[in-house]
C-alpha cells in the first residue's frame, strides 16, 4: 500500500507538470505565430521548412482517408445518377412506344382517307443574330433573307410552337416579329371548343384572347393553334394554351421559348390557287340549246 501510494505522489505532479507545459508551449506558439515581426516571421519559415516536410508520413493517413471519403461519395453520386438515367430511359422507351403507335396509326388514317398532304410547306432554318426587342417593339433577327428566298408574312417556328413572322426582309437578314409584339394579331381557333379566336399582342410574355363568340366553352389548357382564316398563316400551326391571368381575363401561354430563341424555322407559304370564276354546272356556256323541231321530232318517235 505504501508503494502505490508512492508512485501515486510521484505521477500526479509529474502529470500537472506535464499539463502546464502543454499548455505554456501552446500558448507560446500561438504568441509566436501572432508576433508580426520580420525576425519571427524569418523564424517560423524556418520552423514550417524544417518539420512540415518531414510530416508528411504523418499527414498521408489523412490525405488517404480523405480522398477514400471523397471517392466513395462520388461513387455514390454516379449510382444515384445511373439510377435516374435507368428511370428516365425507361421513361423515354414508354414514350417512344407511344410515339411509334400514334405514327402508326396516323399513317393508317391518314391512308384510309387518303389524304394528299401539302408539298410545298417546306422550311428554311435560320440563326437568330440578335434580340431587336424593345418596350414597345418585341422582335429577333435572322441571318436569312432575300437570297434565301424569304418573303415579307412567312410563319417563323422554334421547332415546338409560333413564334412570329416576317416582317421586312432585306438580303441577307430578315426582322421575325414575334407574336408579344403590340401590332401583331393572329386569328386563331381554339381546340376542341373550336372557338374562333384573334391572339393580340400587348408586349407582354401572354398575348391576350380577344373576339371570343362563346368564352363560356373555353377552358384554361385548351390548345390553340392558327386558323388560316386572312391568309396569314398557315392552318393548324400550334400557338399555346389558354391561360388566366388574375383578372381573370384569357391569355395564351406561348408553346414556343422565347428566353432561348437560338433557331428558328421559316415556312414557306406560297399560298392557296384561288378559284375565282363560277363553274359550268349544267352545260358549258359555248354549248347551243337544242332546236325546237329537233326536239318535237324526238317526241313523237317515242
Amino acid at each position: 500500500m505504501a508503494r502505490e501510494r508512492n508512485q501515486e505522489d510521484f505521477v500526479t505532479p509529474l502529470k500537472r507538470l506535464l499539463y502546464v507545459l502543454t499548455i505554456a508551449i501552446l500558448l507560446l506558439t500561438f504568441l509566436l505565430w501572432r508576433i508580426d515581426s520580420p525576425r519571427v516571421e524569418r523564424f517560423r519559415a524556418m520552423v514550417i521548412d524544417r518539420f512540415v516536410p518531414s510530416m508528411d508520413w504523418a499527414m498521408a493517413p489523412v490525405t488517404g482517408s480523405i480522398n477514400l471519403i471523397r471517392e466513395f461519395q462520388s461513387y455514390q453520386r454516379v449510382v444515384d445518377q445511373n439510377k435516374e438515367l435507368r428511370r428516365e430511359l425507361q421513361q423515354m422507351k414508354a414514350w417512344k412506344e407511344a410515339a411509334l403507335q400514334l405514327e402508326q396509326e396516323n399513317a393508317r388514317l391518314l391512308d384510309l382517307n387518303n389524304v394528299r398532304l401539302d408539298p410545298q410547306l417546306t422550311f428554311v432554318t435560320g440563326v437568330v443574330l440578335a434580340d431587336a426587342g424593345s418596350p414597345f417593339r418585341q422582335s429577333v433577327l435572322l441571318n436569312i433573307g432575300a437570297r434565301d428566298g424569304i418573303i415579307d408574312g412567312w410563319a417563323a417556328m422554334d421547332g415546338i410552337g409560333l413564334v412570329g413572322r416576317i416582317s421586312g426582309v432585306g438580303q441577307t437578314t430578315s426582322r421575325v416579329m414575334l407574336l408579344s409584339d403590340s401590332s401583331s394579331r393572329i386569328p386563331a381557333t381554339i381546340q376542341p371548343s373550336g372557338e374562333s379566336a384573334l391572339i393580340v399582342g400587348d408586349n407582354s410574355v401572354a398575348p391576350v384572347i380577344d373576339f371570343l363568340e362563346n368564352p363560356d366553352q373555353v377552358r384554361p389548357g385548351d390548345r390553340i393553334v392558327s386558323s388560316g382564316d386572312g391568309g396569314v398563316f398557315p392552318s393548324g400551326l400550334l400557338i399555346g394554351h389558354v391561360a388566366s391571368d388574375p383578372g381573370g381575363r384569357l391569355r395564351v401561354r406561348l408553346s414556343a421559348d422565347y428566353e432561348r430563341l437560338e433557331f428558328l424555322r421559316v415556312l414557306r407559304d406560297h399560298g392557296k390557287e384561288s378559284i375565282e370564276g363560277t363553274g359550268a354546272l349544267i352545260a358549258p356556256e359555248n354549248l347551243a340549246p337544242p332546236e325546237p323541231a329537233v326536239v318535237a321530232e324526238e317526241r313523237e318517235d317515242e
